[in-house]
């Protein structure tokens, strides 16, 4: 029986190994010619000269061709394809989509824009396109703190799935699921546009009010005297697509961590304390505190930051920790307080992974190191290895599908260069011959994929080489 996702998956892949095989009779035909399956230049949603000039460059320093082509076609994937633009009042306004899903995600868009970061001092128009997206996103945190998806404006109807959701949806909510690094990846992309450009220009009232509300949010889901005001469920077979206990969730004994209904796979948690996002949070907290006293001169409001984030960080060295036979102290991945303890990694970020990548300060901190080689292991259920590769995936997808994701969070939190060269080999390997990354491959057949259209992925690889020709240049010039 061919179940739904299984026929989604079958007519995707259909199209995509049709177009790759295409791509290969042309290669074929001559040379020379480029592996190229970016929008042609008029179609594309959006151009950065200064992100064409680094893919010229890069390519040059790339010795092994078909992954100097992987990066061309994936590095401005979200420019070329996710980014819609427009004003409002005089301001520049950006709605981002997932890819194949028309809905800008917190998470999602703020991490495809995050890349290019670097590259706004050089290019007026990328650094007004990421502005805008800032503008969104703040304006997105003020309609719902509790969101993790949004329509393009109030008169869109929600996601199909959301339609029916248990929960209190307000007009430009595309979907409702309470996720703490949804609140924190909108603050890093400000954080980082600030550092990176100097400008102030998204550090308005409106930013101003969304930190006051990020700061309530969270420490309402610590959940000290009440449970707060979030609940959800869903009508449904998949019981990680709802929360327990009238959409409260599985319990948990309040000590300073905060709760999250789900986790960035948009799957419910099973103890409501995941410690990546946890420690996420530390991190969004002090960039917080560092721009309302640096621009704002609030030093009230980045005193409460200040202190919340000493709080949940204490809480999570009390409870967030736990003794490991095979790998001494790591980061649990979900905790209750009560004892229950979730020892896994999933793909998604943040993970006990990509941790070292979201927070760059906790890179060499031990017990971080010591939990990268846990979920890098058979001891993690949801780390597998096959004939294409080896990675981490999770329940989202199901069992033996790898997220390029988690290959690429391996490569850019790597201080090994074999490791490195060992990703970079698998990611080119498993495109089916489409030269862009995929949500997921089957571990012994790469042919057997998930959404041919993934911007996250894409730029994130991007990023990866990005990193390398900084760092490691001479890896990229080895033909792998």
């Amino acid at each position: 029986m061919i179940t739904s996702m299984n026929r989604r998956r079958f007519v995707q892949n259909t199209v995509a190994l049709a177009a790759a095989n295409s791509l290969r009779l042309s290669a074929q035909q001559n040379p020379v010619a480029p592996l190229t399956a970016r929008p042609a230049a008029a179609e594309r949603r959006f151009t950065s000269t200064a992100i064409e000039a680094a893919i010229a460059t890069l390519q040059t320093q790339i010795a092994d061709r078909e992954l100097a082509q992987i990066f061309s076609n994936c590095f401005p994937n979200t420019l070329d394809t996710t980014v819609f633009q427009s004003e409002i009042d005089g301001r520049p306004d950006t709605f981002v989509i997932t890819g194949d899903i028309d809905a800008m995600w917190l998470r999602d868009s703020s991490a495809q824009l995050y890349p290019y970061v670097a590259f706004a001092a050089k290019d007026q128009q990328l650094s007004r396109l990421i502005e805008g997206a800032i503008h969104r996103l703040t304006r997105s945190i003020l309609l719902d703190p509790y969101a993790n998806a949004f329509t393009r404006d109030a008169n869109t109807p929600a996601l199909s799935w959301s339609l029916q959701d248990h929960t209190q949806m307000k007009p430009g909510v595309a979907e409702r699921k309470w996720e703490i690094d949804s609140l924190c990846y909108p603050v890093r992309l400000a954080h980082h546009y600030w550092k990176s450009t100097g400008s102030t220009a998204v550090f308005d009232s409106s930013w101003h009010e969304a930190t006051r509300l990020i700061l309530q949010t969270f420490r309402q889901q610590q959940r000290l005297t009440s449970p707060g005001p979030y609940s959800f469920q869903r009508s449904t077979p998949n019981p990680g697509d709802t929360v327990p206990l009238s959409g409260f969730g599985n319990p948990a004994k309040p000590n300073g961590l905060i709760h999250s209904a789900f986790r960035p796979s948009d799957d419910a948690t099973i103890f409501p304390f995941f410690i990546p996002a946890n420690l996420f949070a530390i991190s969004a907290l002090q960039k917080m505190a560092e721009v309302l006293h640096q621009v704002y001169s609030d030093t009230k409001l980045a005193a409460e930051c200040t202190i919340l984030a000493t709080v949940v960080q204490r809480a999570v060295e009390a409870h967030g920790i736990v003794h490991h036979p095979a790998y001494g102290s790591i980061y649990a991945y979900e905790v209750d307080g009560f004892g229950g303890v979730n020892l896994m990694d999933d793909a998604n970020a943040p993970s006990l992974v990509s941790i070292g990548y979201l927070v760059p300060s906790l890179a060499t901190n031990p017990v971080y190191q010591a939990s990268r080689k846990f979920a890098l292991s058979s001891s993690n259920p949801y780390f597998f290895s096959g004939k294409a590769g080896e990675g981490i995936g999770g329940p989202h997808v199901g069992l033996d599908y790898i997220w390029p994701m988690s290959i690429i969070m391996r490569a850019l939190t790597s201080q090994d260069d074999l490791e490195i060269r060992r990703s970079l080999r698998m990611l080119r390997d498993t495109t089916a011959g489409t030269h862009f990354m995929h949500e997921t491959f089957q571990k012994d057949n790469p042919n057997d994929f998930t959404r041919p259209w993934f911007a996250w992925a894409n730029t994130l690889f991007g990023e990866l080489i990005v990193s390398l020709s900084k760092s490691r240049p001479a890896i990229l010039r080895e033909t792998l």
